[in-house]
């Protein structure tokens, strides 16, 4: 027992250890064999196998059927060939056939079983039987018979009977047969038309026409689909009130663009003759367009009926976007109907009915948000197309909405089809709406209308509505958000179908809102009349001011350009106000708004408000580029006051002795001003760099842009799910604009405050230069106008060493030595200046001193009064004696960039939003924006060093 023991526990150490082998041995196999799979197959499909084949839905590839079998109609499994009978077929891959023997040549319809037929045989093996008969197999009870037979269905009256489409059961006969011959057969007189049987003495009109017109590629065919039930659809309708055939011919009517000929018995014609005349019959809820047991198709021909019934009655719903009363859904529903005139369902529109881009439903149903500006555009395949429209779907849109009493109402929403003809004109392509001809049913595609011949073949055309708006008109003045009668405007498209795989067509769909702009518009012409006439009075002050300035009195061509240069910039000032005014507007009462009240211009409107923000670029631009010339072409003047210390002995050349000469005073102090003079040309009150990052930051990384999307949201986030609706114009230049200056004044504010109190302040900074260097500075910036920086050291000289500068120094600080002032006792050291012609004339020799021993060139000093600082103009002429105005506010960086920040900074801000504005891109507009800049800055650097070497007589290697 022992023994059996051990060896009982050895066989299972043996198998344990083998186990373990073996998975050893597969877990390094098995990733060569993985290695050497490639996990790819031939690609089959159905139609590629033969006939003798066919496609094993589970290899997906061609399998050859067994024998006497053959393909199915279907291609995805065998049945048994003509003449052969099933015995066996379970579901499987495989069936097995057997051949029916010679006196039973004919198979059952159900495979399984051999029969002797009557009447010959069917290509596919099975028995064929006279029109009007049905074939029997079976007896009552279900027992096979050993012959088929062939029965004629009871025509006669009291049974009425036919042979039904699978020829197995007699059925009652069409009524219309019946109530016309009474019988099943429709025999002339009569008339057979899609089925039907009617009688020749109606006064139905006969004619008809069953012709399918597709202007667009020029083409016209005879539509299998109204050649079979045009006139029995509306023979149906005008005879019997059909439901169903009036709700077909009003589809067929549609499919034609709801086109009307009086010359044409088309579908609409047709439809307009029992529409005419069944007057007798009531309307359907009143309403005289819509006839009972007709579809409503039209408002009628009449003119300016369309203006009528767009803007007469609003909607009795208030609609909101915040608050406790938010309403902010459009709840369309549509009564669907095939193209048989069956109805199928009420539905809403949401889940993208009517939008044939395919997208999420949130993004779909976004469209149906009220506020929200929605734009879809895509490129669908004509294949697509043929595969989800293989029948059109046709739509009577309405507007569902709550009362008081909560009782559920809807409005019939109108369609301006583009594709709609009038005795051969299309009206609705008018501009004058009075001339529209509204319709009620769309459809999305019509791919049954262009088959000839045979309904199941591809059609030769079909037709799309490639583009769908839904225009939305809030009533004027209203506080409480009512809209009037939402317009569907549709287009078709007539495409040629050549190759579905290949073609394509591009669609849209898109709603938008609408409101009365008229009363804003009188406005902004009200505010640009007063504000442009403000520009003319100031710019023919400034003009007075050059005038007096340049010291001539004449009224000349270049008066008259002056002119038009400062009324440029003071116009581009009032564009500025203007568009930034209104920008605001819409972007604080469009989103800050609870009841809506006010709507966002369309695209189209938007238009002019960009024409004002092109002019106020353009006309700043002028400004910009007169100040950047008027700033280069400025003469400067530098007048050391330092005198020379003593004689010293000097060699003469060519005389080989000494002599005694003056001892040179240094030009170092003069280079020094000059150089500081070039470095502070372009010094700003902001930073451009900043300026432009921040900007960029708060509208691209804060989402500041999400306040320029047309929707009624304030987030300044938008999740990635979400629709995101188009940008307005006008908004993206208020919300850019808005933030420009915003950053731009609090960086002003922060340079004046606390820069230049506690950090540095380079204008002052360089006066103070000019007093310790004992340098003054002459600025013409006209003929007889400029600036004077008096820089006459109050210690007498200035080209001394260490010692004594730091002793002078302290000796002011401790007001131990005069004032720096031009007149004693003061301290003022900037002028502005009025000089006589005499003293210009001086300047322009440069040959001469420009010290008061001079009589000629005496002055006086005095300070301005404070209209001559309003209007920047002084009111005395320099005769005989210049003119020195007392300036504190350092008036002469007017001549420097730093003066005209606020010229710089519209400029700028402009410029980002005009190329905003043309690319619709923040990034591209901020960076170009900053390469503008240093583009300038650079021309006014290089330019003004270059001026200011030429006037100065400093050689320009000094300046860097």
């Amino acid at each position: 027992m022992a023994t059996r023991g051990g060896v009982g526990v050895a066989m299972a150490a043996w198998s344990l250890l083998s186990a373990r082998a073996v998975t050893a041995f597969l877990l390094l196999l098995l990733p060569r064999v993985l290695q050497a799979q490639t996990f790819s197959l031939p690609f089959q499909q159905p139609e590629n196998c033969d006939n003798n084949q066919y496609f094993d839905i589970s290899a997906l590839s061609c399998v050859p059927c067994g024998a006497n079998q053959r393909q199915d109609a279907r291609g995805t499994s065998c049945v048994c060939l003509p003449g052969f009978q099933m015995i066996s077929n379970n579901g499987g891959p495989t069936i097995i056939c057997k051949k029916c023997p010679d006196n039973m040549k004919g198979v059952t319809e159900d495979g399984w079983d051999c029969i002797s037929c009557p009447s010959g045989l069917t290509a596919e093996g099975k028995c064929h039987c006279p029109t009007g008969h049905i074939l029997v197999e079976r007896d009552v009870n279900g027992t096979l018979l050993s012959q088929a037979t062939c029965e004629l269905c009871d025509g006669n009256e009291n049974s009425f009977t036919v042979a039904n489409a699978l020829r197995d059961r007699c059925i009652r006969c069409e009524p219309t047969f019946v109530n016309t011959s009474r019988s099943c057969a429709c025999s002339e007189p009569n008339i057979l038309t899609g089925g039907l049987c009617f009688s020749s003495t109606g006064s139905f009109p006969l004619r008809r026409i069953s012709t399918a017109r597709y202007g667009e590629v020029g083409m016209s065919l005879t539509s299998e689909w109204f050649a079979k039930y045009l006139q029995s659809s509306a023979a149906a309708c005008w005879v019997y009130a059909n439901l169903t055939s009036c709700q077909a011919l009003g589809n067929m009517c549609v499919m034609n663009m709801n086109s009307y000929n009086s010359a044409t018995f088309d579908a609409c014609r047709l439809f307009q003759f029992i529409f005419e005349n069944t007057g007798g019959l009531s309307t359907v809820h009143s309403i005289s367009f819509w006839r009972q047991n007709l579809p409503w198709l039209f408002y009628g021909d009449q003119l300016g009926l369309a203006p009528q019934v767009l803007s007469t009655a609003f909607l009795p719903t208030n609609f909101s976007f915040k608050g406790e009363n938010q309403n902010t859904k459009l709840k369309f529903v549509a009564a669907s109907y095939d193209i048989r005139g069956n109805f199928l369902k009420w539905q809403t529109l949401e889940g993208g009915v009517l939008q044939l881009c395919p997208d999420t439903e949130t993004r779909l149903n976004a469209a149906y948000s009220f506020g929200t500006t929605y734009q879809q555009n895509c490129e669908i395949p004509i294949s697509k197309i043929l595969t989800d429209f293989p029948t059109p779907i046709f739509y009577d849109v309405y507007l569902e909405y709550t009362v008081e009493n909560q009782h559920q109402y809807i409005l019939a929403v109108p369609v301006l089809n583009l594709n709609l003809q009038h005795n051969k004109m299309f009206v609705n392509q008018d501009s004058n709406s009075g001339k529209w001809l509204l319709t009620r049913r769309i459809f999305l595609v019509d791919a049954v209308s262009g088959r000839e011949n045979d309904l199941g073949s591809q059609p030769r055309v079909i037709r799309v509505a490639t583009q769908i708006s839904l225009s939305i008109r809030l009533v004027p003045n209203t506080i409480n958000g009512n809209i009037y009668p939402p317009l569907i405007t549709i287009a078709y498209s007539d495409i040629d179908i050549k190759d579905d795989n290949s073609q394509s067509v591009k669609v849209s769909f898109s709603v938008t809102y609408e409101m009365d702009h008229g009363e804003a518009d009188i406005q902004t012409d009200i505010a640009l009349g007063v504000l442009g006439g403000l520009a003319v009075l100031a710019s023919l002050l400034k003009t007075a001011g050059w005038k007096r300035r340049i010291g001539s009195p004449m009224i000349d061509l270049q008066t008259v350009m002056k002119f038009l240069v400062y009324y440029a910039g003071y116009l581009a000032n009032v564009f500025f106000i203007i568009t930034v005014g209104t920008g605001l507007y819409w972007l604080i009462f469009f989103k800050a708004q609870k009841s809506v009240s006010v709507l966002l211009p369309m695209p189209v409107q938007e238009e002019r408000f960009v024409t004002y923000v092109g002019c106020a670029f353009a006309l700043k631009a002028l400004q910009f580029l007169h100040t950047l010339i008027s700033q280069i072409t400025i003469d400067i003047f530098f007048i050391d006051w330092e005198r020379p210390k003593g004689k010293v002995l000097k060699a003469v050349e060519g005389e080989g002795g000494v002599r005694s000469a003056t001892v040179p005073v240094s030009i170092w102090r003069t280079y020094f001003v000059a150089n500081e003079w070039n470095e502070i040309q372009t010094v700003r009150k902001i930073n451009s760099l900043f300026q432009v990052f921040i900007v960029l930051f708060f509208l691209e990384v804060v989402g500041f842009k999400n306040l320029a999307l047309m929707d009624s949201s304030s987030s300044l986030s938008r999740s990635p799910p979400s629709y995101i609706a188009p940008y307005s114009r006008i908004l993206r230049y208020a919300v850019s604009a808005a933030l420009w200056l915003a950053i731009g004044i609090i960086q002003i504010m922060f340079f004046a405050v606390f820069y230049e109190r506690f950090i540095e302040d380079k204008i002052r900074q360089f006066v103070d230069l000019c007093s310790m260097s004992n340098i003054s500075v002459f600025l013409l910036s006209h003929k007889c106008f400029g600036y004077y920086i008096h820089g006459r050291s109050v210690h007498g000289h200035a080209d001394t060493n260490m010692e004594e500068m730091n002793m002078n120094l302290k000796r002011e600080s401790e007001n131990l030595c005069s004032q720096r002032g031009l007149e004693s006792n003061t301290d003022g050291q900037t002028f502005q200046i009025a000089i006589s012609n005499q003293m210009r004339q001086h300047y322009d020799k440069i040959h001469e001193t420009l010290i008061r021993v001079h009589k000629e060139m005496d002055y006086s000093i005095k300070d301005k009064l404070l209209l001559e600082r309003i209007l920047g103009m002084e009111f005395m002429e320099p005769v005989e004696k210049s003119i020195f105005y007392n300036d504190e506010s350092y008036s002469f960086s007017s001549v420097l960039y730093y003066g005209n920040e606020a010229t710089l900074l519209i400029f700028d801000l402009l410029f980002f939003c005009v190329v905003d504005l043309a690319c619709q891109n923040f990034i591209l507009a901020a960076f170009l924006t900053y390469l503008q800049q240093e583009i300038f800055r650079y021309i006014r650097n290089t330019v003004g060093q270059k001026n200011l070497a030429s006037k100065t007589l400093v050689d320009q290697r000094f300046l860097i």
